[in-house]
């Protein structure tokens, strides 16, 4: 389980990340680094509309996938535990016994009174 986890983690990140370049590649409001990269000329390899459309797409799928990654971690991160009994129900060989020989220091009263002296 804890490897689903890291996984679907790993996409959700990824997806993040390329989509976070994606939309400031995109020329238009507030993504002019597209510019610097050719994405307005009409020479590129798709056509002057051709890469808008593909990175608008790209942009979408990579975006369904985060919230398909997202919704995926809810519901691992919800679901119940394996084990419905108690703590206090678990066998007691979960914590070792003490030996039997070992010497068992003394108990010191519970009371802060009863550790003045007296005269």
């Amino acid at each position: 389980m804890n490897v689903i986890v890291n996984v679907i983690l790993a996409v959700q990140m990824l997806a993040a990340l390329v989509m976070i370049g994606l939309i400031l590649i995109q020329h238009g409001k507030g993504a002019d680094m597209g510019a610097a990269f050719g994405s307005g000329s009409s020479g590129s390899l798709f056509g002057a509309s051709g890469s808008a459309n593909f990175l608008s797409r790209t942009t979408g799928v990579l975006a369904a996938v985060f919230f398909v990654s997202t919704l995926a971690l809810a519901y691992f991160g919800n679901a119940r535990p394996a084990s419905s009994g108690s703590v206090l129900e678990a066998p007691a060989a979960v914590a070792p016994a003490a030996a039997p020989d070992a010497a068992v220091a003394p108990v010191a009263p519970a009371s802060g009174a009863a550790q003045i002296p007296t005269k």
